[in-house]
């Protein structure tokens, strides 16, 4: 079969397919003959489901903005970096997230300002940190606990010292209809060896530091603009939020974020995928929007590890352009370099 004959028959393959086959050529390339098991199968599947959902919303969206102010590139397969994505699935699907499952991974689709076209970010909620903790953890603990602190309950630390050899607390809820505002929180890890359990406390204070600077008042709760007519007005709108759900996704970040990994754990999936999320986190922050339910699902679900959020958006960035940065655009122009040069044909 010539060239023309194997690229007019990938044309003609439906995205399903097209994915399907550049991701077991993926794996087999990194794994020789091995088979694909079927929880890997089911993995792949859920990744196309996911993002093939995500396309579809965001496509609607996109029509519904008037045309002076909606971006040319449409949200379809034929616009998708294919062939990247597969690679970056196989590392994800390999470290067992599983995009259909809450807080596990998050796709965010954003344009490529080199290629003009998608590319793909993922960026792991606290489940998703969770489950790579444990599995490449040096040594991770048996149970993690974690609970937010409102001023009617009673919480008591117990430090290690010379006369406590192992840290523990004593907390209790006084009045489970009256706990009165959020003071902070706390998460405790218990391991084999209890004299290694660990208790971490945090203030109010101390959590809303690791919140972004542009945090949606949606979420977090504050003041929100009022628009008019698609105007901005000087008027405002106090926001009630989800601040419980915040701080105790802040408190599970960093308590997952805190476990050592093994260096002998490690392997090649795990390093892209640490190196995917990395480069995406550079090249493509995501700015809060009251119109792009994606972006809102970060700011939400994905806090940045270090300091217990993803990302912090620049002014006037949307969610699905890059941020015009010298930087950020040689970045993006190296790794698409080997991205684009065994990308195949796409149909719409």
């Amino acid at each position: 079969m010539s060239k023309n004959e194997v690229t007019n028959t990938q044309e003609q393959l439906s995205p399903s397919n097209r994915f399907t086959q550049a991701v077991v050529m993926e794996f087999q390339s990194n794994s020789g003959n091995v088979q694909l098991t079927d929880q890997m199968k089911r993995l792949l599947q859920n990744y196309f489901v996911k993002l093939d959902s995500i396309l579809k919303e965001n496509e609607t969206k996109r029509l519904k903005q008037s045309e002076d102010k909606r971006d040319a590139l449409a949200f379809t397969w034929a616009n998708v970096n294919m062939s990247k994505m597969a690679q970056e699935c196989v590392s994800f699907a390999m470290l067992g997230l599983d995009p259909m499952l809450a807080n596990h991974i998050f796709l965010i689709p954003y344009k490529n300002a080199t290629t003009q076209k998608f590319d793909i970010g993922f960026l792991k909620g606290y489940r998703g940190m969770e489950i790579v903790s444990m599995k490449f953890g040096l040594n991770p603990p048996i149970d993690t606990i974690i609970e937010v602190i409102y001023e009617n309950d009673t919480f008591k630390s117990r430090k290690k010292d010379a006369n406590n050899p192992v840290e523990s607390y004593t907390f209790e809820i006084n009045d489970d209809f009256n706990r009165g505002a959020i003071k902070g929180g706390f998460w405790y890890q218990e391991f084999s060896d209890p004299k290694k359990n660990r208790l971490v406390t945090m203030t109010l204070a101390q959590i809303e530091k690791r919140k972004p600077k542009y945090a949606s008042p949606e979420f977090w709760g504050g003041e929100k603009a009022v628009w008019e007519n698609g105007k901005l007005t000087n008027k405002k709108e106090k926001i009630e939020g989800w601040l419980e759900e915040m701080v105790y996704k802040t408190l599970a970040r960093n308590a997952y974020n805190s476990i050592t990994l093994d260096g002998d754990k490690i392997n090649d999936h795990f390093v892209s995928a640490m190196q995917l999320e990395s480069d995406y986190k550079t090249i493509a922050p995501v700015a809060e929007s009251t119109q792009e339910s994606v972006a809102k699902t970060i700011h939400l679900e994905a806090n940045k590890e270090a300091v217990g959020f993803e990302f912090e958006p620049p002014t006037g960035t949307t969610a699905f352009d890059l941020v015009k940065k010298d930087e950020a655009t040689q970045k993006d122009a190296k790794f698409n370099a080997q991205g684009q040069a065994d990308a195949f044909p796409t149909s719409a």
